[in-house]
């Protein structure tokens, strides 16, 4: 079952310590549904990443929310990429636009305790789907 953001947040913000912050991470990574294989072409990685991650990103006309699946080829980063998700779908895109997840992420102390690396990575996602849903908004 995939969480809420706001799941994932109480999670991760009452996790006593860092290990099990990261152990939460790494099974949001494991909840995280398989992103079709149709899905992960050339133009859904995001660059700026060190591991793959692909990104798609699709509109829902009727909610006029975004839908936004994802994948990536190694755990942590999968879960990361799931706190990001779980963050932005469903807003519109002007929600979005709005949403500073580096804040979210600073907010529960994630940011600190990654590697700059990943920190660069997930900024790469957001800008991906801030970029794709001002697209949208247009």
């Amino acid at each position: 079952m995939i969480k809420t953001f706001k799941e994932i947040a109480f999670s991760i913000e009452n996790a006593p310590a860092w290990q099990q912050k990261y152990r939460e991470i790494m099974l949001l990574g494991k909840q995280l549904p398989p992103m079709p294989g149709v899905l992960k072409t050339d133009s859904a990685l995001v660059p700026g990443c060190e591991s793959k991650v692909w990104i798609y990103l699709d509109f829902d006309l009727e909610e006029n929310t975004l839908v936004i699946v994802g994948d990536s080829d190694t755990r942590i980063v999968k879960g990361l990429l799931a706190i990001v998700l779980a963050l932005y779908n469903g807003l519109t895109p002007e929600h979005v636009i709005k949403t500073d997840a580096l804040a979210e992420f600073s907010r529960l102390g994630l940011i600190q305790h990654l590697s700059p690396s990943r920190g660069n990575g997930i900024k790469a996602m957001v800008k991906r789907i801030q970029s794709m849903a001002a697209d949208r908004s247009l």
